[in-house]
C-alpha cells in the first residue's frame, strides 16, 4: 500500500507546487474570475482542488498579439493599391514623361562631332 500511496503523494505535491508557480508567474491579464492574489490563496489553501480549479477555471488563454505583416502579405494594403486600370494609366503617364525627357536632351552616348570636342586636329599632333 505504501508503494502506491508514496508516489501518488509525491505526484500530488508536485502538481500542487507546479500550480502555485504557474499561478504566480502568469501575468494578471491571464487570470479569469478573480484577481491574482485570490487565485494564489485558493491554490495554496486548497492544495489539489485549488490547482485543478486554477487550470480549469482561472487560467485564461493567451491572447494573440497582432503580428506585423509585410505590405505584400497584408490584404488591406493590397486592396488599397488600386485596380489594374489605375496601374495601366500610371504606366502610360510615366512612359509619356520618359519620352518627353528623351526628346529634350540629346543622348550622351550617341556619336559626337569632332568640332564639338574642342580640338580641330587629331590627338597627339602638334599643330
Amino acid at each position: 500500500m505504501v508503494r502506491v500511496l508514496l508516489p501518488l503523494a509525491l505526484l500530488l505535491i508536485a502538481f500542487w507546487v507546479y500550480s502555485i508557480v504557474d499561478c504566480a508567474l502568469q501575468p494578471p491579464t491571464r487570470h479569469r474570475g478573480v484577481s491574482k492574489p485570490v487565485w494564489l490563496l485558493i491554490v495554496v489553501l486548497i492544495p489539489v482542488l485549488g490547482g485543478i480549479l486554477w487550470f480549469v477555471v482561472g487560467r485564461g488563454r493567451p491572447r494573440q498579439q497582432p503580428r506585423f505583416r509585410a505590405p505584400d502579405d497584408n490584404p488591406d494594403f493590397l486592396g488599397s493599391i488600386g485596380s489594374i486600370s489605375d496601374q495601366d494609366e500610371r504606366i502610360r503617364r510615366l512612359e509619356a514623361e520618359l519620352a518627353a525627357l528623351d526628346a529634350e536632351d540629346p543622348s550622351p552616348d550617341g556619336p559626337r562631332d569632332e568640332d564639338s570636342r574642342g580640338d580641330a586636329g587629331p590627338r597627339g599632333s602638334v599643330g
